[in-house]
């Protein structure tokens, strides 16, 4: 039997060149993706908690370096725990991107050597 494919998601922005690198990244190797813009349409609680548990946390998925972070006041506010997840819900702009997920695997920021390794769990012309 053979293993099961896998949807490769990539959350990000249009804006983001390392997004973009991401979706490259795919592409170039025939992986179709389902690219989501976190302008449009944020990550459901869920989808965020699942994400979190597979990078070490909420503090993994907060861009603490961002333009927006430091334009909200967050900074001095230095939110933690439960609170990190609140404000990432309510402004998924807050995030860290690309946000990869593939089946219950998932990665922030560019991770090509990951996504490599994924896409050889796949076998050859298992790329959907």
């Amino acid at each position: 039997m053979s293993a099961p494919a896998f949807t490769i998601q990539v959350f990000g922005t249009k804006k983001c060149a390392e997004t973009r690198k991401a979706e490259r990244f795919f592409r170039e190797r025939g992986q179709a993706i389902h690219a989501v813009d976190l302008a449009q349409k944020g990550m459901s609680a869920g989808e965020l908690r699942n994400v979190a548990a597979r990078v070490g946390g909420f503090e993994a998925l907060i861009d603490r370096a961002g333009a927006r972070y430091l334009a909200k006041g967050l900074k001095y506010a230095a939110p933690t725990g439960s609170r990190i997840e609140q404000i990432l819900v309510a402004d998924p702009l807050l995030l860290r991107t690309p946000i990869v997920r593939a089946g219950a695997r998932a990665t922030v920021g560019y991770a090509p050597e990951t996504w490599a390794a994924w896409l050889a769990e796949l076998g050859p012309g298992a790329a959907r």
